[in-house]
């Protein structure tokens, strides 16, 4: 038996894989363990959880399961929005984000109930066990991590099965056997992996796909929607003023209808291998793509195109587990401070699979008619300045041809 631990918070789904940690834990270390369950908008009934702690020995006292569905949308998804992050050009980032939070109430919960050590079920190949364990560093520099995945030999679903029909722990019956592929979800999206999506030449299945109806099978008819932000983050839907958490899921279900936010990709994992994932991120989608929209009216053309480019670096620490990093802090404060004027209402057009801007306005546009006009400007743009800006451009230009010359 392990020593020196007495007791540990362990985030808990109370699946097969965390009731068997939980069962390993109180066998292998002979601590206390207190659960830890996070509702993000997962959709899935989470008192089973407290129930299946509660038959496993678990103290009621010691059994936590928090709502952090608000918290969650309006400090981590929508500071992320704010820069508009995207791992590789085109993932929002759903399970990514998901982690620094759980990692920081399991440390609160750690400190409220005296716990010396945390643990969690990611696996050993992922990059979860990296973006989890660097939340806890950061938080509780001292505190000592238990990664299961890592000391155990319980190294197949076959194994983790047995063991669980050995110390009667219930075991649903889809678990029994090998599942086709594995799922994260919260609010802002849902991640399938594994078995039937291993292969990248193959299509994904219709029946992995949980969030997002077939685009084909969408509305004849497309709808039309207004978002509402002020200082960067989203306020309202079509008029109607919203919490974030709110919002996001009312997204989610005008995503849903029109199949809007479905992704294939192969990605480069933290940890060095490439591997293929299927997400969807309906209501994500189209706030991304919403609040592009306003920053085209609202940011200066050198703020913009700087985010352009500090958005790739930012995603990529989000990606690597590094949200508690004082670069991501740095760059949050930067990313923060552009979005001052990003206020305003943006129209969108959701139709089979798709949304576009298709109207934006804003008290602060820096958009002038009077001066983009092909019409009579009145004065308000001399052409006769491009001349100059022109030559003084192709000044060095034109060096480089004459000695080439």
């Amino acid at each position: 038996m392990a020593q020196g631990v007495k007791r540990v918070v362990l985030a808990f789904s109370g699946g097969l894989d965390t009731s068997v940690i939980l069962k390993w834990l109180q066998q292998t270390y002979g601590c206390e363990v207190v659960t830890f369950t996070a509702d993000l908008g997962q959709g899935e009934e989470l008192e089973p959880a407290r129930a299946k702690a509660q038959m496993m020995g678990v103290k009621p006292e010691h059994i936590f399961i928090d709502d952090l569905r608000e918290e969650f949308v309006r400090d981590y998804v929508f500071p992320m929005m704010r820069a508009n992050a995207l791992y590789e050009g085109t993932y929002l980032l759903g399970t990514s984000i998901a982690r620094p939070l759980i990692a920081k109430r399991q440390i609160e919960i750690a400190k409220m109930v005296g716990a010396d050590a945390v643990s969690h079920g990611a696996t050993g190949k992922g990059n979860d066990q990296v973006r989890f364990e660097l939340g806890y560093y950061a938080l509780e520099p001292d505190v000592k991590v238990i990664a299961p995945w890592r000391e155990w030999d319980l190294t197949s679903r076959t194994k983790l099965i047995e063991f669980a029909e050995a110390h009667q722990i219930p075991v649903s019956k889809d678990k029994r056997g090998e599942a086709p592929f594995s799922t994260d979800a919260n609010l802002l999206h849902t991640s399938s992996e594994g078995k039937v999506l291993e292969d990248p030449w193959d299509e994904v299945p219709d029946y992995v796909y949980s969030r997002t109806n077939h685009p084909e099978e969408g509305p004849d008819t497309p709808e039309y929607i207004t978002i509402d932000f002020e200082r960067g983050d989203g306020v309202a839907l079509n008029g109607e003023g919203m919490s974030p958490a709110t919002l996001l899921a009312k997204l989610n279900d005008l995503g849903k209808t029109h199949g809007i936010g479905r992704l294939d990709l192969v990605e480069n994992r933290f940890v060095g291998m490439k591997s293929r994932g299927m997400y969807e991120t309906p209501g994500g989608t189209i706030y991304h793509i919403a609040h592009r929209g306003i920053e085209q009216l609202t940011l200066d053309r050198g703020a913009a195109h700087l985010k352009d480019e500090l958005a790739p670096r930012y995603a990529e620490l989000i990606y690597n587990g590094l949200w508690f990093s004082p670069e991501r802090e740095m760059l949050q404060a930067a990313i923060d401070h552009s979005q001052s004027h990003v206020t305003g209402t943006v129209r969108l057009k959701l139709y089979k699979g798709n949304a576009w801007v298709v109207g934006r306005k804003s008290p602060y546009s820096l958009y002038s008619e009077k001066v983009v006009t092909f019409e009579d400007d009145a004065g308000a743009y001399d052409q006769k300045d491009a001349e100059g800006f022109i030559k003084l451009n192709a000044l060095r230009l034109r060096l480089l041809g004459r000695r080439q010359g």
